[in-house]
């Protein structure tokens, strides 16, 4: 018979357990899926930008002259594609801090939107802008705004007024008869439909040209809703909470709700930071951008992602990835972040 072995003195025990748990800790930690392969090169480039601001919107009167806006009073100008911006000023009242949320050209006639209650008209690419008044009476602040042709546009707000000019901003005409609600997330096709996101992530909105108001769609799922969009074939495509990513199969936004044929969600990875924007590139290849410098990549319809090595290498986080129909792309990040697309 064995000689019984020593207590453990008491002092000890609770290293004991703190070293179990860490044991146990690493052991488990390779059942969740935390990481992902980083892309061997990138389309993208860093652009460096004199500015701290916030971009958040990109538009160009031609291949290779465009302007960059965004908090703050930002606007910036370049003539190279936007391998370069230069600070440009807008003659706006100085005690006034105008965050620039949308621009938009149909050749040199542009158009910028921003808060508070702000509405900007060139007609000369951006040489000159004029402050266009606002009908006090406009539900909601200009939030979205679409060049569509000479003197014509459509100005979207944050509660989903959907409005058009065809006199270059003298008189607009509604197109929607009620508004979505206070909303989070606001985005146009090119063919006039819109799909939005309510402030809360609890249920979106869709509408479509002709239709008298907002078809409004009730979600199942408690994850909350981050933003909406369009996939090139017109078909939606979510982000929600918990880094959750899902596409619209065969339904048109009109027919499009939760219990609908959407995709089982897609969640790339698991880090902690969640996705703010969804855009597909010229070769149809899907990205996603989000917190802590995330910028994920999928060639293959979103069946596996890896990470953007240029990306991951910026502090800050995407909240918006565009590309143009005739090429250029752009991330925009906060604090002064931008990468473009090279291919």
């Amino acid at each position: 018979m064995s000689a019984p072995r020593p207590a453990l003195p008491a002092f000890l025990r609770p290293l004991l357990t703190l070293a179990l748990s860490l044991v146990l800790a690493l052991g488990l930690s390779g059942c969740v899926t935390t990481g992902l392969p980083t892309a061997a090169a990138s389309p993208w480039q860093e652009v460096p930008l004199d500015t701290r601001s916030n971009p958040l919107d990109v538009a160009f009167t031609s291949a290779t002259h465009g302007f960059l806006v965004g908090s703050n009073r930002l606007i910036m100008e370049t003539d190279d594609g936007g391998a370069s911006w230069e600070a440009r000023s807008l003659d706006l009242p100085e005690e006034e801090n105008f965050r620039l949320i949308s621009i938009d050209f149909q050749g040199n006639e542009g158009w910028i939107v921003g808060q508070p209650g702000l509405l900007l008209h060139s007609d000369d690419a951006g040489k000159s802008w004029s402050r266009l008044l606002l009908d006090t009476k406009l539900p909601g602040e200009p939030y979205l705004v679409t060049a569509l042709g000479p003197k014509s546009a459509e100005l979207a707000t944050n509660v989903g007024a959907v409005y058009r000019t065809t006199d270059a901003g003298s008189d607009w005409q509604a197109l929607v008869g009620d508004a979505a609600g206070a909303i989070r997330d606001l985005r146009r096709s090119p063919e006039g439909d819109y799909v939005s996101v309510s402030s809360l992530g609890n249920f979106f909105a869709t509408w479509e040209p002709g239709q008298s108001a907002w078809a409004v769609h009730q979600r199942v799922s408690s994850q909350r809703l981050q933003s909406m969009g369009f996939q090139p074939d017109g078909h939606l495509w979510m982000v929600a909470r918990g880094a959750q990513l899902r596409f619209d199969g065969d339904l048109s936004i009109a027919e499009s709700t939760e219990s609908g044929d959407w995709s089982k969600p897609v969640i790339p990875i698991t880090n902690g930071y969640g996705y703010l924007d969804m855009a597909w590139d010229p070769r149809g290849t899907i990205w996603t951008g989000g917190g802590n410098g995330t910028l994920l990549v999928s060639d293959d319809a979103g069946a596996s992602w890896k990470r953007d090595p240029v990306g991951s290498e910026q502090p800050t986080n995407f909240s918006r990835i565009v590309f143009s129909q005739d090429g250029k792309g752009f991330v925009l990040g906060e604090r002064g972040v931008l990468l473009r697309w090279v291919g």
